[in-house]
């Protein structure tokens, strides 16, 4: 099947045309069946096809496809606000607005904390990942490939560096870069906000440092500046609860979210402090697909579900599932390259390294290879594309999870 129609700056990690999928599996278009543990890059909490959310699809589509909502309200959007809003754990007044995805979520995002503080720079981490948009290449925390050949990006951002046990980086030594930044680079009154990941996902699935965050909320305090977290991969139960920055002992100004809030249908929202939300003036936020109204009936159906229960129940099944696999490929000294677990709950991933801790970016590429040949779809992450997301869906039937470990396991024993 020829691709020339499309865009070759497209990078495709696994050269298969899909036809159809169910809860954690998917089938190519020459019937091969997969076990998928990318779940589109975390958009598939509830898995392909969850029957409440295709089910809310089909009734919205036979009401209302489609209205702009700055133009006319309706139903669908002002539900799932207020819904939303409520499943937001803060203890202040919530309010947002729909996106078409994560990436407009940061960007409108920075409009309101722009507005809201009348300064501009930003304080970003480094192997953050926000968006591929123009304002948000500038936010994450790597170069290649996503800012390279385009040029001088919007700005002031400035990066630290990401304290995590995951990843070796220590909060003394985030808070020294930090004293740094402020005496060197750029004064502190002119910095807007901060924007964080409780989990990092494309840098690598590393867990924030408890510490660091809460010393990173007293610093906002006590300079003004407000702090984002950006939840689009890391929420909607992924970590075993509504949203990873719980774990952190924090409360952010604004939040980030997108990818699993609609059950695989476009869908973000940036939500927040009802005083920073209402700062612009009228017209200055909104979109003419922003909060379509069968967008919004899947994210009802998608709240519907994720109950408090049933996340905890399926990201403790998962993540016990995961960790017991690893530390006993451990124990076994499965292979020579594997590496550490990385990440908190649900959201694990798994390094590849050399003896010497250097990142084993060509094994992984053998990984993903030999996966894919024996069923189980698996996507890169980290700086080197050296260590393994595993994303696949909260609902996946504990057999079906267990036979993508047994694939993962035979698969690494031939890593050369």
């Amino acid at each position: 099947m020829s691709r020339e129609t499309i865009s070759q700056s497209i990078s495709i990690v696994h050269p298969i045309n899909l036809s159809h999928g169910k809860n954690a599996e998917v089938w190519d278009t020459a019937g091969k069946r997969y076990i998928d543990f990318i779940g589109g890059i975390g958009v598939l909490n509830l898995g392909h096809c969850h029957p409440a959310v295709v089910d809310a699809i089909r009734e919205q589509a036979t009401r209302l496809t489609h209205y702009a909502f700055n133009a006319a309200p309706h139903m669908p959007y002002i539900d799932l606000m207020e819904r939303l809003t409520a499943f937001i754990p803060v203890s202040y007044p919530v309010s947002g607005m729909l996106t078409n995805s994560g990436a407009e979520a940061a960007e409108n995002a920075l409009k309101i904390v722009r507005g809201a503080t009348g300064r501009t720079a930003v304080i970003a981490f480094d192997g953050a990942f926000h968006g591929r948009t123009l304002a948000t290449l500038n936010l994450n925390g790597k170069v290649a490939p996503y800012k390279q050949k385009v040029g001088v990006l919007p700005g002031p951002v400035y990066h630290l560096p990401y304290p995590s046990a995951d990843n070796g980086v220590t909060c003394a030594e985030a808070l020294k870069a930090m004293d740094r930044l402020f005496s060197v680079e750029i004064d502190v009154n002119d910095v807007a906000c901060f924007i964080i990941e409780p989990v990092q996902g494309e840098g690598g699935f590393l867990a924030l440092d408890t510490e660091f965050a809460q010393a990173m909320r007293r610093f906002c305090d006590e300079n003004n500046i407000l702090l984002i977290a950006d939840e689009i991969q890391s929420g909607f139960g992924r970590t075993g609860q509504r949203f990873a920055f719980s774990r952190l002992g924090i409360e952010p100004d604004l939040i980030l979210l997108g990818k699993s809030i609609a059950g695989g249908v476009p869908l973000g929202a940036v939500v927040g402090r009802k005083a920073l939300m209402d700062n612009l003036p009228k017209g200055g936020l909104g979109g003419t697909y922003s909060g379509n109204p069968i967008a919004c009936a899947a994210a009802l159906a998608t709240l519907d579900v994720m109950t408090d229960e049933h996340l905890q129940v399926w990201g403790s099944r998962q993540e016990e599932a995961i960790v017991r696999r690893y530390q006993a490929w451990r124990a076994q000294h499965l292979s020579p390259y594997l590496g550490r677990l990385t990440g908190v709950g649900a959201m694990r991933g798994i390094e590849l390294a050399h003896a010497d801790g250097t990142p084993a970016a060509k094994q992984l590429t053998q990984l993903l290879s030999l996966a894919r040949a024996a069923g189980l779809l698996l996507m890169p992450s980290g700086k080197s594309r050296h260590i393994i997301r595993l994303l696949a869906p909260l609902t996946i039937e504990p057999a079906v999870l267990e036979e993508g470990l047994d694939k993962l396991e035979a698969c690494l024993k031939q890593l050369d």
